[in-house]
């Protein structure tokens, strides 16, 4: 187990599990490198990063490429006749943790 971060985010990660984060340039099929990890456990050995922990990695295979479902952003001033109407898609990427190794 341990905890890495990326887009902004932090994400608990166990080995042979996909996750979804922020949207990653790499295409379908490639691997990936985290390097920012903040929390590792082995066994019962627990480290914390300050703020990261040296030397630890975790590897992972890009899934897929997605979207979430739409959201509408109405936006409205009552008695003026506005009204706007907007949706939105945020993307994402699942990967799944192939390795979690320490240095």
């Amino acid at each position: 187990m341990a905890v890495i971060t990326t887009g902004g985010k932090q994400y608990k990660v166990i080995e042979g599990e996909p996750i979804s984060v922020e949207k990653l340039p790499q295409a379908v099929g490639k691997d990936i490198i985290f390097s920012e990890v903040l929390v590792l456990q082995e066994n019962e050995k627990i480290t914390v990063g300050v703020p990261y922990v040296p030397g630890a990695v975790v590897k992972a295979k890009v899934l897929a490429q997605k979207r979430t479902r739409k959201i509408l952003v109405f936006k409205k001033r009552r008695r003026k006749n506005y009204r706007r109407a907007n949706g939105h898609r945020q993307p994402f990427t699942v990967v799944k943790i192939s390795q979690i190794k320490s240095a």
